[in-house]
């Protein structure tokens, strides 16, 4: 079980306060930016794992009869759609303090 494993934000759109992610940071554009840099580590983790995984199923001389067959790759690749989106897991984790965000001073 991974990090992301852990976090459980909403699978569905739910309308959220802005003032709640303004107060994380005091200022609600530095708090998109964080969550947008954020969520595009997210994405890229979770692309390398599922990149990883599928590599098992990779071989040289596919043909069409076995990429209809192999159940298990189906399985995986259905374990990730259902995953919360990137962004979603980003902002769960501004909002439960779980972000360390580091500010370089001028």
């Amino acid at each position: 079980m991974n990090n992301l494993e852990k976090n459980t934000p909403e699978k569905t759109t739910i309308t959220r306060d802005i003032i709640e992610f303004e107060n994380k940071t005091g200022n609600i554009y530095e708090s998109i930016v964080i969550m947008s840099k954020r969520s595009y580590q997210i994405s890229s983790e979770i692309k390398e794992e599922l990149s990883n995984k599928l590599l098992d199923f990779a071989s040289s001389t596919d043909n069409l009869e076995e990429v209809f067959e192999n159940r298990e790759q189906i399985e995986i690749s259905k374990y990730y759609e259902k995953m919360p989106k990137p962004v979603a897991i980003a902002m769960s984790e501004m909002l439960e303090d779980k972000l360390y965000i580091r500010k370089i001073e001028e």
